[in-house]
């Protein structure tokens, strides 16, 4: 029951993106992105990530303003590191105004994800 539920939440999510993951999608989606297959409001454990790319076992979440202060974040990244995800964290305003450093990093996990893979 608790998939079901949350399967609908990352369905609605996907449907009310933010303009951060919106721009952070055009360049992810279609395995564009160094060839890693990303998807949008992935369920893992009782947490929706943003981002995953499974195969490599990589999750991105962005931030909003709300997370400023949230006590909660490293409890979730803890807890979907637990389901063996390597998590990186942006704020939304870094997606915004540096898409280039942003996607910059990613590259760097995407490959440090497959030399561990290998």
């Amino acid at each position: 029951m608790a998939e079901k539920r949350l399967t609908s939440l990352a369905r609605n999510l996907r449907n009310n993106a933010t303009e951060a993951e919106q721009r952070l999608w055009l360049h992810l989606r279609a395995s564009r992105f160094e060839g890693a297959k990303f998807t949008r409001q992935f369920p893992i454990g009782n947490f929706i990530a943003d981002f995953a790319c499974r195969s490599l076992r990589l999750a991105i979440e962005l931030d909003g303003g709300q997370h400023s202060e949230s006590s909660t974040d490293a409890n979730r990244t803890r807890i979907i590191e637990a389901h063996g995800y390597r998590v990186i964290r942006f704020w939304n305003n870094e997606v915004l105004g540096n898409i280039d450093g942003v996607l910059t990093v990613i590259a760097q996990e995407i490959a440090i994800a497959r030399n561990e893979r290998t």
